[in-house]
């Protein structure tokens, strides 16, 4: 009995430790496959990221291309999209950038006709850019100069018949460029009954559009001549000091913040900015030597020797008294201007 119970009892234990291997196989074979299938699960899961990743990084990137293109067509709308039917440019680059010389091949009669007709090259304008960059002439001194931050705005009012509508707008976007928001309350288009067509329509709508609010156009029913419209502009104009321009210039940088400090000093003061010159043919910028201002015998405006007084200085920054004023550039305080006579 006792030999028979050992062999049973060896017996149970032989099959006890059997069945325990075999069971622990299974249970390291299940723990191998449970690690490989949280491997796939997380290889799996990463690829999905990867894939949400990269559907999202494409969808980002339309995303930002798309906004791009928007705002590629919003910058080309707003420098060319009102300019560009009437075949006119504006922004940056292009012909006669720096104020310098700018020609056209074409040699046609319709550039004959419009030299004939303008005084000017206006086929040449039509090609430079409404805001095209200009020299700074200003002397060295004027450029380290500062100027209160409490002066008075400016009406700017440009006198025009029949000029070409890319002078005039040039004009416009000229002052507008070079004058400090804060100090441009208007700038008035005053037309003496002119001609052309493409002042009329073309004209209004372009600055409608583009200076809301900014630029008003005074029209006369009938011609008035230069004085009477510029006492029309002097009407329509609302802010204390009043520019009164040709409608064929460009302004330079830090124009008006001189001139306003000088009439701010005495209401009674009126301001001839520095002239330089335009070439009709080739609208290159020419630089004139500082000078007052004059006219000969037969009564023609002319450039004169500035005083003996203002040259002992030898301050270029000085203002120059003048004997005489040429009309095409000058500003008055509005009320002094009313003072003196109409």
């Amino acid at each position: 009995m006792a030999v028979a119970r050992k062999i049973k009892t060896l017996l149970t234990v032989n099959i006890l430790v059997f069945v325990g291997i075999i069971l622990f196989s299974v249970y390291c074979r299940i723990q191998d496959r449970s690690e490989e299938l949280v491997q796939i699960g997380r290889s799996s899961d990463q690829r999905v990221r990867s894939r949400n990743g990269k559907v999202t990084n494409l969808v980002d990137r339309q995303s930002i291309l798309q906004r791009l293109e928007h705002l590629e067509d919003v910058v080309y709308n707003q420098l060319n999209g009102l300019a560009k039917p009437m075949g006119l440019v504006e922004g940056p680059g292009g012909l006669g950038q720096g104020g310098a010389a700018a020609t056209l091949r074409d040699d046609s009669h319709e550039m004959e006709g419009k030299y004939e007709e303008y005084g000017y090259n206006a086929q040449l304008s039509d090609r430079i850019s409404l805001d095209r960059t200009i020299p700074d002439y200003r002397p060295k001194k004027c450029k380290q100069m500062a100027y209160p931050d409490d002066l008075p705005q400016i009406s700017v009012v440009f006198i025009f018949v029949n000029e070409a509508l890319s002078v005039i707008l040039r004009s416009v976007h000229s002052v507008v460029n070079h004058t400090p928001a804060h100090l441009l309350k208007e700038v008035i288009l005053v037309d003496d009954n002119s001609d052309s067509v493409e002042l009329k329509f073309n004209l209004d709508q372009y600055v409608n559009k583009r200076y809301p609010g900014l630029v008003k156009i005074v029209r006369n029913n009938k011609r008035e001549g230069l004085i009477r419209a510029r006492i029309q502009g002097w009407k329509a104009a609302t802010a204390p000091i009043v520019g009164f321009f040709d409608a064929h210039v460009e302004f330079n940088t830090i124009w008006a913040e001189p001139i306003l400090t000088r009439v701010k000093e005495d209401h009674t003061r009126i301001i001839l900015p520095a002239i330089d010159n335009i070439k009709y043919n080739t609208f290159e910028v020419q630089q004139y030597a500082n000078a007052a201002h004059g006219y000969n015998w037969g009564l023609w405006c002319m450039y004169i020797i500035p005083p003996q007084d203002w040259l002992d200085k030898g301050d270029e920054t000085a203002p120059i008294r003048t004997p005489a004023m040429i009309g095409c550039s000058f500003v008055v305080d509005r009320e002094y201007f009313g003072e003196i006579g109409l």
